[in-house]
């Protein structure tokens, strides 16, 4: 029989793990017991550090909710999401780099037009998104669905804003062709602070940290036989590109936006759309092969 003691806590408590125990979660649940007892002996943890380290996590808890989660902000802010991002998807050369998904994706954003304008609001100034959805090898991915969404100009999500925006907006789905392309108006996109009114956002003022996340659109697409690619298109010459809140610049995802001249060639706009495009964002998408 072992008891605990400083010295060998990490070993008598992983000691109790059961012979039947899954041998992934053996592996995991040591790994973390053992990382987890060597720090709070390296920076010999108070009891009082402890209560509040405890009280900072249930307040998290309990700043979620269905359209908030404060849980995916600190492990954003952490650089947790974008290591398990770079661990979980090592790229063969060329094709496009992840990275984080965010938490303002939306399940059933509707499928729209190739060329179709997903912000619904009327705010900010319209940005071409355009491009091709390709193997690594360059070949085009027919029947690709590119799912996209943004924040508005005032720099929310709708569903941070449910009373004001209207459902859905700047957020929509796009299936390419036989050529692979995409192309959809949205706007030109805002850099904006994550909420920083709970405990994630009080442990960044804490370390001297802003919260605010360079202009951006997302994009998740989907193809068959392709592994799935989530990922952002970042704007060139935004002020946070080099101190994102929450560590998902890679540089091959920025890219500059071009003024758009009158008489420019656009795709054809849905019915009654006559607000012009100002921008346009031109970006080829390469996705490796599942498996």
């Amino acid at each position: 029989m072992s008891y605990l003691t400083e010295d060998t806590s990490a070993e008598v408590v992983n000691g109790r793990i059961g012979a039947q125990t899954d041998p992934r979660l053996r592996e995991v649940m040591s790994s973390l017991v053992s990382h987890l007892h060597a720090f709070i002996k390296e920076v010999e943890l108070t009891e009082a550090e402890w209560d509040y380290a405890i009280e900072f996590l249930t307040r998290t808890g309990q700043m979620c909710d269905d359209t908030r989660q404060e849980f995916i902000l600190l492990s954003d802010v952490l650089g947790v999401s974008m290591l398990v991002d770079a661990v979980n998807h090592r790229l063969p050369e060329g094709a496009t780099q992840s990275t984080v998904f965010g938490p303002f994706h939306v399940k059933g954003a509707p499928e729209r037009p190739m060329g179709a304008t997903i912000s619904l609001d009327g705010k900010g100034e319209l940005c071409l998104f355009e491009g091709r959805v390709l193997d690594v090898d360059g070949t085009p991915i027919e029947n690709a669905l590119v799912d996209v969404w943004s924040d508005n100009e005032d720099g929310f999500y709708d569903v941070q804003q449910p009373d004001i925006q209207p459902p859905f907006n700047n957020r929509g789905v796009f299936r390419t062709g036989p050529d692979g392309r995409y192309a959809f108006r949205g706007i030109k996109p805002v850099s904006y602070p994550i909420p920083d009114d709970g405990p994630v956002g009080q442990m960044l003022a804490a370390l001297g940290r802003h919260p605010w996340r360079p202009a951006h659109m997302h994009f998740m697409i989907s193809a068959p036989e392709h592994a799935r690619l989530i990922t952002h298109l970042f704007v060139a010459g935004d002020d946070y590109l080099a101190s994102d809140a929450v560590f998902g610049v890679k540089p091959d995802l920025i890219v500059g936006l071009e003024p758009v001249a009158e008489g420019d060639a656009m795709p054809p706009a849905e019915q009654g759309e006559a607000a012009p495009v100002k921008w346009r964002a031109q970006y080829d998408f390469r996705l490796k092969k599942q498996g």
